[in-house]
């Protein structure tokens, strides 16, 4: 905390106190001091005291002239807090036996005065993690009501002079200079200037009033509630209020929000966009708003400078040292008018003061066309480039221009059109190189123009007058190429905007010059071939711009999905001067918001969706999944994808197979036979019968069928906490469902036995695990011996999923096994979760515990996401259903079913994949294995192959941590990495990705995890 200027020199944050003086001062206050801790503190000495009853209090002594009476105001706001803003948390006054709001701590000079305040629970912002988008909006938010209830409070005690006062920044100038830093020096003097020259004239007309002065990350308190969502649980330590202009409150805090971010200017947004609705903000405070945040820091800087230069180290003055040099490097790159502009956004005002203006004026004007007046833009074909489009561009085509050029000018003279049309407000996938990232780290991938696509030299013409503003060929690959950007003003008015012309040939740069005018109509150039465009399909990107924020010959086409709104607000829609007939345009896709509540509306309730905020997910390919904005997540989960999301084989096979025929099974056809014979060659023993069905699920539940048809028997053995499917018969054997909330318990036919869980179970020696939980399979078929009945099938997955990524104790399927078979029952091994190499070790997970199953179920990675199952059984099993009654499933085994199936068992033949996830999966479990060292949290990492658990415990006795884990996966999500929870108690992270994850996602995954952690 500062102090008033006029006790310069008084500081007593390194004065060391008598611990018996402290306790008879909190005795003033009526506090049993059993505890005094000293915390930190810029000038004031600051103590948490521990009460008997085991409350805390805040103790804080302060030293001047005129300590006494500042400490008297602070005691009349906080009460004037407690009453006009009575949902704010702030600290309450403690008072004396005789009501006073401080006390006098002994006989000194100058007087040392101490007050006390209760105490609010919380972490410190600084010490928080993660700022996320609504926590700022809520320091915003809170600080609103502040400077609202503040608003209404004056004491003349706060019109003083301050050494943290904006107001005062030029009477810092010459500490810059002990600015060791020439850049960091530079960039303040830059600030110094900027604010004498644009703020210092415009102080005396802001609207003023008393407000807090120091909301720095020091200052604020978080907690989290039940949901995990964090929020502001208190602002504290108003030693620093004074009156001066209101925004400064805003901007003060908005700088220190900045702190540590890599797009300071938009966390200082996400503030404004909180504080707006509750305490508006006037244009000309909106105008100053960003000079007074650089000003912030910039103060920040000169004080750390003058510390250090008298001081030396200090860990508490010094402490945002670092993150303030990087948030002023980061934002003096910032175009002034951009910040303005962002924070009139933020506000909820348009964007642009002008681009309504803007857009009227085109919306009326008498324009030309802008390509050769032998194309008739209105005969056009309209593309989808979108995140979902099936028009070429996706992620598999992006990388091959010539060919994406063939395409979609096949896609024109088809349609006999006359020009493609790329549209405007587009999310697209295309733009992969590292130009279209953000600082943040964000893709660039909504389109703020629109493209014309036609042949090489097709002449580029001004839709209005205007001039030459500037020029360039950006050569940068999937950049621009050759650019020019127009100037144009509205009839009558000083309103200046740009149209942009882009992926134009070198030789209309030739003639070009600065200034040189350009009547409606004129050449401006023409559409570029491939190598001078800079990659791309032949064709213009024509944008409108309202303010080019200090660019010239180059302006973003392409913005962050999180900014869309702010740039499509900038750059108003080209079809005002193109004016393509709206007919043309598709009609628009539902938002995430329309399909959630359609949703909601239409379909089951108890239809779940994955994270806290769900994903609109509209494209996959290999290990990656693209949202509607054309973010990418990298698919940690999704085993169903087991080649990759839409391997392009298994896409030619499908859509090739449903070209030609799809029946079902009554009539001969040979991929019926192909696959079962391939599928059969996989497995050891005798399981060579086949039986396709539509998803695991209904192989179990066949599966099932079959056991009871060749044994006679009606009981079942089954794993606690497994899951074989979501049909009514497969429910009564799932304790992962029955015997869950809302589940109706297991039948009496079905007999729990334990999880053989080496983790948590009651058997934790691998060396004799295996013995004991198969000791209590043998005790069931006993049990059931006493009653003269007998199992009629053991059903296991081989490595269990929703159990937790459970991997079964060495031996104990083949006990278990053989107690089953020595009873006459039969044993199924459900691999719908981990067959086909998942494991790496083995293509089948059963082939670990050396066994060879009666029947083995199959689903999920199968069909790479095509509806598709099978079970595999022995010919003895397959007679015995053979009772006369025909089994038939419409689409089980259907020719485009078979020729997916045969694709996927191609895919992972050729691409080496139970190969491919031996070596990766054993690389990330070394590294998953390591992080426990650094986070107790973790309690296991199991695993083999792309088949992995991470177990969240808390404390020795393991207590589940379900609540951390679903945090950790909605944090993990946020990074853009999808991972999911599992177990009983849903604590395990588990980790089951398309096969062709590789070893930078593996390292990419363990990283992000660590800092999540």
């Amino acid at each position: 905390m500062a102090t008033d200027s006029k006790t310069a020199g008084l500081s007593l944050s390194k004065h060391e106190f008598d611990p018996v003086d402290l306790r008879r001062i909190c005795a003033n206050f009526r506090l049993e001091a059993k505890g005094i801790t000293r915390i930190g503190s810029y000038d004031d000495a600051n103590f948490v005291v521990e009460s008997g009853s085991g409350q805390r209090a805040i103790l804080k002594l302060t030293a001047g002239p005129d300590a006494q009476n500042l400490v008297a105001a602070e005691a009349e706001l906080l009460d004037h807090l407690r009453d006009a803003a009575p949902d704010l948390v702030v600290p309450r006054v403690l008072r004396t036996e005789g009501g006073h709001s401080f006390a006098t701590y002994r006989d000194s000079q100058p007087t040392i005065i101490a007050r006390a305040h209760s105490f609010l629970p919380g972490k410190m912002w600084i010490d928080f993690r993660p700022h996320s988008k609504k926590l700022r909006n809520d320091l915003g938010s809170s600080l609103g009501k502040l400077t609202r209830a503040l608003n209404t409070f004056d004491d003349d005690a706060y019109r003083r002079e301050h050494e943290w006062s904006l107001e005062e920044l030029s009477h810092l100038h010459p500490q810059a200079e002990k600015i060791a830093d020439a850049d960091a020096r530079q960039c303040v003097h830059q600030i110094l200037e900027d604010f004498a020259q644009f703020v210092q004239p415009r102080l005396p007309t802001l609207r003023r009033s008393v407000i807090h002065g120091d909301v720095n990350d020091n200052n604020l308190l978080v907690d989290t509630r039940s949901d995990g969502e964090a929020y502001i649980s208190g602002i504290v330590d108003f030693g620093d209020a004074l009156h001066t202009a209101t925004v400064a409150d805003l901007a003060i805090a908005c700088a220190y929000a900045a702190l540590g971010t890599d797009d300071p200017l938009a966390a200082a947004a996400e503030v404004v966009a909180g504080y707006y609705p509750v305490f508006a903000v006037e244009p000309l405070e909106i105008e100053v708003l960003f000079p007074l945040i650089l000003a912030r820091l910039a103060m920040s800087a000169l004080h750390s400078a003058r510390w250090r230069h008298e001081h030396g180290e200090s860990d508490y003055h010094l402490i945002s040292e670092g993150a303030v040099r990087q948030a002023i490097e980061l934002l003096m790159v910032v175009d002034k008018e951009l910040a303005h502009h962002t924070f009139r956004h933020a506000c909820g005002l348009a964007a642009s003061p002008y681009a309504a203006q803007i857009a009227a004026y085109l919306s009326e004007a008498d324009s030309s066309p802008v390509l050769s007046e032998e194309i008739d833009v209105a005969k056009s074909i309209v593309f989808d480039l979108s995140v979902a489009s099936t028009d070429p561009g996706g992620p598999d085509e992006r990388t091959d221009a010539e060919r994406w050029t063939r395409a979609l000018f096949d896609r024109i003279s088809g349609a006999n059109a006359s020009v493609g049309v790329g549209r405007y407000d587009e999310a697209r996938i295309c733009y992969s190189s590292d130009q279209f990232r953000t600082t943040a780290g964000e893709q660039r991938t909504i389109h703020l123009g629109i493209d014309l696509f036609a042949s090489p030299g097709t002449s580029v013409h001004a839709p209005v007058d205007g001039r030459v503003h500037s020029f360039r060929d950006n050569d940068l690959e999937l950049d621009y190429g050759p650019t020019v950007i127009l100037e144009h003003r509205v009839p009558d008015t000083d309103v200046v905007f740009h149209t942009l012309y882009g992926h134009l040939s070198r030789s209309s740069l030739e003639r070009l010059s600065i200034g040189k005018p350009v009547q409606r109509g004129d050449r401006v150039g023409a559409i570029g071939a491939i190598a001078e465009n800079g990659g791309w399909p032949p064709h213009l990107h024509f944008q409108i711009v309202s303010h080019l924020y200090g660019n010239e010959g180059n302006f973003p086409g392409v913005a962050p999905p999180s900014n869309r709104a702010f740039w499509t607000g900038v750059c108003p829609d080209p079809n005002l001067v193109l004016r393509i007939p709206e007919s043309a345009f598709p009609c628009k896709a539902m938002s995430r918001n329309e399909i959630l509540t359609t949703r909601n509306t239409m379909l089951a309730s108890n239809l779940s969706l994955s994270y806290r905020e769900p994903l609109h997910i509209v494209r996959g390919f290999r290990q990656y999944l693209y949202d509607s904005e054309g973010r990418q997540y990298l698919d940690c989960v999704n085993n169903v994808a087991h080649v990759g999301h839409c391997h392009p084989r298994v896409v030619e096979a499908a859509s090739g197979q449903m070209a030609v025929l799809n029946t079902n099974t009554r009539y001969l056809h040979e991929n019926i036979v192909r696959y079962a014979e391939r599928l059969a060659a996989t497995m050891p023993g005798n399981l060579q019968v086949c039986f396709f069905v539509n998803s695991g699920s209904e192989a179990n539940d066949l599966a099932l069928r079959l056991a009871h048809a060749h044994t006679g028997a009606q009981d079942l053995l089954v794993l606690g906490a497994a899951y074989h499917g979501h049909l009514t018969s497969l429910i009564d054997i799932s304790p992962y469902k029955a015997e869950s909330r809302g589940g109706e318990g297991l039948p009496n036919h079905v007999h729990r036995l334990t999880t053989p869980d080496l983790y948590r179970g009651p058997y934790a020696d691998p060396l004799s695990a295996g013995d004991e939980y198969a000791g209590e399979v043998a005790a069931a078929v006993s049990k059931l011996a006493q009653r003269d009945r007998r199992p009629a099938a053991f059903i296991a997955e081989s490595v269990m999923g929703c159990a937790g990524q459970v991997f079964l104790p060495d031996r104990y399927l083949d006990l278990a096994y053989s107690h089953v078979r020595s009873a006459g029952g039969i044993c199924i091994a459900d691999e719908v979760q981990i067959g086909f190499g998942r494991i790496g070790t083995h293509f089948w997970g059963f082939e670990q515990q050396g066994v060879i199953p009666d029947i083995v179920t199959l689903g999920k990675p199968i069909g790479n996401g095509h509806p598709l199952g099978a079970v595999v059984t022995t010919p003895e099993i397959a007679n015995s259903f053979d009772t006369g009654m025909e089994y038939f499933n419409t689409y089980g085994g259907n020719p485009v079913s078979c020729a997916v199936g045969l694709a996927v068992l191609d895919v992972i033949e050729e691409e080496q994949l139970q190969d491919h996830a031996r070596t990766v999966g054993s690389k990330l479990l070394a590294a998953l294995k390591g992080l426990k060292n650094d986070h107790p949290l973790i309690g296991d990492v199991r695993g083999s192959g792309l088949f992995i658990g991470i177990e969240l415990v808390r404390g020795p006795d393991k207590k589940p941590a379900g609540a951390e884990a679903a945090y950790l996966v909605n944090r993990m999500k946020q990074n853009h990495i999808l991972l999911s929870t599992d177990g009983p108690d849903e604590n395990v992270i588990k980790f089951k990705p398309p096969m062709v994850f590789s070893d930078g996602d593996a390292e990419r995954l363990v990283d992000v995890l660590n800092e999540v952690m």
